[in-house]
């Protein structure tokens, strides 16, 4: 089985077992505050998320606090070619050209806004205990996790049954995520310096 196959399998695995699952309501505040709690977090001036889709772990709670914070937080919009492009959160989130991925409706920002985030909070299916992501399988995020800085924290938020020992099958272009945030756990994959 090649790479992509075995992704491919490992991505149908994740949306079923997603579908059926019951999730508790306290998982977005759990979510919020381990996310939070992160230092890098703490210092940061902007920040870059998605509005979560349904099934994915929640971040409404988390876009709240830091519109409530201040902060300036960039959510993505999806071009034609699967690349993002990033605007500011406005609280007017929308549906997106894969219309279950809401996206805000304010001024477009390029795709090389988001090399101004000190952190970014990426979506994934599964991740594993070495920083390794199974995305949803289009490259956008690839593409956008290719055009940040070094120093970047790059965070996966995961429900805590996809976390797992992996390892879980890369390609060149796939980049590791710096920790991995569950309801259950944080695990940090990398020092940061």
């Amino acid at each position: 089985m090649s790479t992509q196959e075995a992704k491919s399998a490992l991505r149908r695995a994740a949306r079923a077992r997603r579908r059926s699952a019951v999730r508790p309501p306290q998982d977005a505040e759990t979510l919020r505050d381990q996310v939070c709690a992160l230092p890098e977090v703490q210092q940061a001036s902007r920040v870059a998320a998605y509005v979560s889709a349904p099934h994915e772990p929640p971040t409404t709670a988390l876009l709240d606090r830091w519109r409530q914070e201040g902060r300036a937080v960039l959510l993505p919009v999806v071009l034609d070619d699967l690349d993002l492009d990033w605007a500011l959160d406005d609280a007017a989130h929308r549906p997106g050209l894969l219309r279950t991925v809401p996206e805000p409706s304010s001024e477009r920002l390029g795709v090389d806004a988001v090399r101004g985030a000190d952190v970014v909070v990426v979506p994934a299916l599964a991740v594993d205990r070495a920083g390794r992501r199974l995305g949803q399988g289009g490259g956008s995020y690839d593409r956008a996790l290719a055009r940040l800085a070094a120093h970047t924290l790059v965070v996966a938020v995961v429900h805590p049954e996809e976390l797992v020992d992996g390892p879980l099958p890369t390609e060149a272009h796939d980049r590791r995520v710096d920790v991995v945030v569950t309801a259950r756990e944080v695990v940090r994959v990398s020092p940061r310096g």
